[in-house]
C-alpha cells in the first residue's frame, strides 16, 4: 500500500491530506506536525484570538475526529530529524522517542518562521515577542494591558494588526519603520498612506524611516534606543519583520534551495517522489523562484501537489488573494503588484476605496478597503486576464458589476 508522509501540519499539509482523500487515495497517510495543536489557521492569531474573540478550538481547520475519519495519521510534536531521498525514509523524534518512516511520495509543507532580532541588541530579552503560533501568541496575551506601553518593530501587515488590536485594548502603542513608509515592500504608497491615516486616527503612534540600534533592558525589555540615539520605554516588545522558509531539513538532505525549498510548476523538488507546497516553497513564476505567503496559495499549492501525485500532470496557475483586519477596516486584495507602474483610485465612497495596479495597460492587482464588491470585480478581472475601462473604473456613480461586461 502507498504511503505518503507529509512534514508539516499547517495549512498546506491539512490542505494536501485532505484532498488527497478527497481524489480517492486509498493508501496510508500520515502528517507530522511539530506543534502540540492540531492543523489550525493562522490569520486570526494577530487578531480575534489575540483580541480574545476566538477561542482555540475555533482556529482548528478540522475537528479533530476528521482526521481519523479520514484515516490520516496525525502526529503531533513530532520534529523531522532527517530526510534520507535515497533510501524515501524520514526521522522522526518525539516523546516516544525515535521513529523512521518510509514513505512513497514526501510532500514538504514546513512553513515559516519569523525573522528575530539578534540578540547582540537585545532580541533574546524577556518581552520580545514575534507572531506566528499559538504558542506565541499564547505568550504575549498576558501583555496586553490598558495603559502599558507596546513599541512594534516593523510596519508589515502583522506588525500593523498587532497594533490594532493594542489600541483596541487601550495600550499605548508605537509602530516603527525602517523604510520610508509602512507597507513599503507589499503596497502602493497610496495603501500606505490610508492606513497610516488609519492608525493614527485610532491613537497609534507611526514613525516611519526611524532605525533601531538596540533594545534596552537586562533580563526584561524597558525600552528601545533608535538610531538618532533617541529611547523610548517599552513594557514589550513586538517585532514584524518579515518570516523565512523553513528550509533546514531539505537542505541538509541535498534537496534544491532557491527563495526556499525550489519546485517546479507541479510542484515537485529536485529529489525523486519529494514535494513542496506553501510558505517554505518557491515556484517558477515571472522568470525567478517566487514565493507567496498566504492561505490561499498555501491551499492551492497543496491541493494540486496532491493531484499530481495521482497524475494529474498539471501546472501551478496562481490567483493570489490575501486580506487584512485592523480595527474596522477590511482589507482585501487580489492579484500580485509586482511591477505595477499606476494607480487608479475608486472612491471614497462612505467608508470604501480601493486602489487599482497597472502595469501598462493590464490591471494586475487591486487593494480593497471596506470594498467587498471592488474586490470580487478586480479579482474576476484578474483571473480572466481582462482589463476594465478605465473610466468607468474611477467613476463611484458606474456600479462595479457593469465594470465585467
Amino acid at each position: 500500500m502507498a504511503h505518503v508522509v507529509i512534514v508539516g501540519a499547517g495549512q498546506a499539509g491539512a490542505a494536501a491530506a485532505a484532498k488527497l482523500r478527497a481524489l480517492g487515495f486509498d493508501g496510508e497517510i500520515t502528517m507530522l506536525g511539530a506543534e502540540p495543536a492540531p492543523p489550525y489557521q493562522r490569520p486570526p492569531l494577530s487578531k480575534a484570538y489575540l483580541m480574545g474573540e476566538m477561542e482555540e478550538e475555533r482556529l482548528w481547520l478540522r475537528a479533530p475526529e476528521f482526521w481519523a475519519e479520514s484515516r490520516v495519521t496525525l502526529k503531533l510534536g513530532a520534529v523531522v530529524t532527517a530526510i534520507d531521498t535515497g533510501a524515501q525514509s524520514v526521522t522522526v523524534q518525539d516523546d516516544g522517542g525515535t521513529e523512521v518512516l518510509a514513505y512513497d511520495e514526501l510532500i514538504l509543507t514546513t512553513g515559516s518562521t519569523p525573522r528575530r532580532l539578534p540578540a547582540a541588541i537585545g532580541g533574546e530579552l524577556a518581552g520580545v515577542y514575534t507572531v506566528r503560533t499559538l504558542a506565541d501568541v499564547d505568550a504575549m496575551k498576558a501583555e496586553f494591558v490598558a495603559g502599558r506601553r507596546l513599541v512594534i518593530v516593523g510596519g508589515g501587515y502583522i506588525g500593523l494588526e498587532a497594533a490594532a488590536v493594542g489600541r483596541k485594548l487601550g495600550l499605548e502603542v508605537t509602530v516603527l519603520e525602517m523604510a520610508p513608509r509602512i507597507l513599503q515592500r507589499v503596497a502602493a504608497p497610496e495603501t500606505s498612506a490610508y492606513f497610516r491615516a488609519l492608525h493614527q486616527s485610532h491613537g497609534a503612534v507611526i514613525r516611519e524611516e526611524t532605525g533601531l540600534d538596540r533594545l534596552l533592558g537586562s533580563d526584561r525589555v524597558t525600552g528601545v534606543r533608535l538610531k538618532d540615539g533617541s529611547d523610548l520605554p517599552a513594557d514589550f516588545v513586538i517585532v514584524g519583520v518579515g518570516i523565512m522558509p523553513n528550509t533546514a531539513e531539505a537542505e541538509a538532505a541535498g534537496i534544491v534551495i532557491e527563495n526556499g525549498i525550489k519546485t517546479d510548476l507541479r510542484g515537485a523538488t529536485s529529489a525523486p517522489h519529494v514535494w513542496a507546497a506553501g510558505d517554505c516553497a518557491s515556484f517558477p513564476l515571472l522568470g525567478a523562484q517566487m514565493r507567496i505567503e498566504s492561505v490561499g496559495n498555501a491551499i492551492d499549492q497543496a491541493e494540486l501537489v496532491a493531484e499530481n501525485i495521482m497524475g494529474a500532470g498539471k501546472d501551478y496557475v496562481p490567483a493570489p488573494w490575501f486580506w487584512s483586519d485592523q480595527y474596522d477596516c477590511k482589507l482585501q486584495i487580489a492579484g500580485l503588484n509586482i511591477g505595477y507602474d499606476r494607480i487608479l483610485t475608486r472612491g471614497p465612497v462612505g467608508e470604501a476605496v480601493s486602489f487599482w495596479y497597472f502595469k501598462g495597460e493590464r490591471l494586475i492587482a487591486v487593494d480593497a478597503m471596506n470594498d467587498s464588491r471592488a474586490y470580487m470585480v478586480g479579482k474576476r478581472l484578474i483571473e480572466a486576464g481582462r482589463t476594465p475601462d478605465e473610466a468607468k473604473l474611477v467613476d463611484p456613480a458606474v456600479e462595479m458589476k457593469t465594470l465585467l461586461k
